[in-house]
């Protein structure tokens, strides 16, 4: 984990000001949960450790992917103090993304100001440049078209990341966990505890927790097998191994291998592989521009007409029908 570092000047008596940059179709949950943590810690400490603004990119109201319309403080200004700014991200983020903002963004980090990103708020960054040389992350969705498009950068599928002056969060109830380990960096940790109650949290997460459960917590810790199985089967997707590969590599034969995913996960091994492969393509073609025949061979299709035929017979359309709906 990279070391927590507070942004510059300030200091725990020093009310620290947030920013909120909201996107089109923003995540309002995840927003609403950042804000959240904030406000709690101004309560439960009865001080103003705390004080947060909200823009647009225009200065108007902005809609969230729910559908609610949220008012802002103001159009996001680069010469504004704050300490930290939050990009809100959510759905369709690349329709939203101009050199408008990205010409903004970078004037804000020139003048030292702290960035993070809320779900897919990463990729407004990224698309700044404003994450080279950082580690980062972003919702689990989208980190294949996201690294697809920026292979120099470290994206990493932990919960969320704070490296340095950058903040990142995957999105959902991250955001929580995000706010909570800043607020420790600052204040400590007795506050965020009594945060965490307030919030009815088990506990504090940390950069080392994944995005989502592990398949061991789904069936249980007696299948260490069957869990190896499917991280293969995720580690290899542009040249996916044969059943007897992996049932090889896993200590057990194929039969067994077979018994395992009908048993636990309900199908036969050769489906799971591949659903596993035609998931991580419909990601690719509903968030990148990558040719059609680049996407088959990148998932481990040899052919475009077998890829065609395998997409259809799961998704009940061709691949290149989800590029229209994106036009």
């Amino acid at each position: 984990m990279s070391e927590v570092v507070a942004p510059e000047s300030v200091d725990p008596p020093v009310t620290l000001h947030i920013g909120f940059l909201l996107m089109p179709e923003y995540t309002l949950s995840t927003f609403a949960n950042a804000i959240g943590i904030l406000r709690l810690a101004n309560r439960l400490t009865d001080r103003a450790l705390y004080r947060w603004s909200i823009y647009s990119v225009d200065g108007e109201a902005v809609v969230s992917s729910a559908g609610l319309e949220m008012k802002v403080d103001g159009r996001l200004d680069p010469e504004q103090s704050m300490h930290i700014l939050m990009v809100c991200g959510g759905y369709r983020i690349k329709d939203h993304c101009n050199k408008h903002v990205s010409d903004a963004l970078r004037r804000l980090a020139k003048n030292k100001i702290a960035l993070g990103a809320l779900c897919t708020g990463s990729y407004v960054l990224a698309a700044a440049g404003l994450l080279n040389g950082y580690r980062c992350t972003i919702h689990w969705e989208n980190l294949a078209s996201m690294r697809e498009e920026f292979p120099s950068l470290q994206i990493c599928s932990s919960l969320f990341v704070i490296d340095r002056d950058r903040y990142t969060c995957s999105g959902g109830i991250s955001s929580i966990d995000l706010m909570l380990n800043l607020v420790a960096s600052i204040h400590g940790h007795q506050l965020v505890q009594q945060i965490s109650d307030q919030f009815t949290c088990d506990r504090v997460r940390t950069e080392k927790d994944a995005q989502r459960a592990p398949l061991q917590y789904l069936i249980g810790a007696s299948q260490p097998r069957l869990v190896d199985a499917v991280s293969l089967m995720e580690s290899n997707i542009e040249e996916p191994l044969t059943l007897d590969e992996v049932a090889a590599y896993v200590g057990i034969s194929r039969r067994q291998l077979e018994r395992l995913f009908n048993r636990y996960l309900h199908c036969a091994p050769s489906r799971y592989y591949l659903e596993l492969r035609l998931s991580r393509a419909r990601l690719l073609l509903l968030q990148t521009s990558i040719p059609v025949i680049d996407v088959a061979i990148s998932c481990g299709f040899s052919t475009a007409p077998h890829f065609s035929k395998c997409y259809s017979d799961l998704y009940g359309k061709p691949p290149s029908n989800e590029r229209r709906v994106l036009s």
